[in-house]
């Protein structure tokens, strides 16, 4: 007994001293009526989700690997990454874009719009993450009357599933397939970012969204380019040919920004 209890003491020595190794991320393959999705789920409130467009250069983060390639210079581990909302083409976030709490660009409320593509199918919306890490969804015109304290949001469109029901603007029976991401958030402190790993219709991954994962609101984020990265799993989503600069990912960190070796 005496030596089952020494082991037992070394044993919690050692999970204190190791520290916490393991972070709020989940990450897995799921399959919907014969395709399947990456589906990665963060917690909000435990870590903290991040949102970039520029370096400190202030020159556009184009690609996940140069997000790699710039965390790594400045002593931190990526973990994930994924592609934000929609752009324009000038390389601008086509609207809200909030970062650390800073409105680097406003809520865009032009609507039918069509140089602003899939931004303008009604309704667009917002996905937010709050000072107090609470996530949501919410349509443009809810933010417009009621925006939230928010330390990161990102503005694209359509959305994808509003107040538990499909977007009435995607037809079942669409033949329109591509890759395609998205994001929810079934509960305040739960994120599920998703990306297709086979062309898909709009009705189809907005399905996925309302019956598999029980989002509310969800919220579209882009076509053809869109990719999802793990440190576990690499590059999921659009082939590498499809893929084009990014302007805006989400990305979740191993260390703290200012944390010191």
């Amino acid at each position: 007994m005496r030596a089952l209890r020494t082991l037992q003491i070394v044993a919690a020595i050692v999970l204190v001293a190791a520290g916490p190794i393991a972070h709020a991320l989940e990450s897995r393959v799921i399959n919907a009526d014969g395709v399947d999705y990456r589906v990665v789920a963060v917690a909000p409130a435990r870590e903290t989700l991040e949102l970039r467009w520029k370096d400190d250069a202030g020159k556009p983060i184009a690609s996940i690997q140069q997000l790699r390639d710039g965390s790594t210079a400045n002593g931190r581990r990526l973990l994930f990454a994924a592609n934000a909302g929609i752009y324009d083409t000038s390389l601008r976030p086509l609207g809200l874009h909030i970062e650390d709490g800073k409105t680097l660009r406003s809520l865009n409320t032009v609507q039918g719009n069509p140089g602003s593509g899939n931004f303008s199918i009604p309704p667009n919306g917002v996905f937010w993450v709050d000072t107090a890490g609470n996530a949501g969804v919410a349509s443009t015109a809810e933010w417009h009357e009621s925006p939230r304290q928010a330390r990161l949001a990102s503005q694209s469109g359509p959305m994808l599933v509003i107040d538990g029901e499909i977007n009435p603007r995607f037809d079942a029976e669409s033949d329109s397939l591509k890759w395609r991401s998205g994001v929810c958030a079934p509960t305040p402190d739960r994120v599920e970012f998703v990306v297709s790993l086979t062309p898909v219709s709009f009705h189809a991954f907005a399905s996925l969204f309302r019956d598999q994962l029980q989002c509310r609101n969800a919220l579209y984020l882009d076509g053809s380019l869109s990719r999802i990265w793990t440190a576990a799993d690499g590059y999921s989503g659009a082939p590498a040919f499809m893929v084009r600069p990014y302007v805006g990912m989400f990305a979740l960190f191993a260390d703290p920004v200012n944390s010191i070796d």
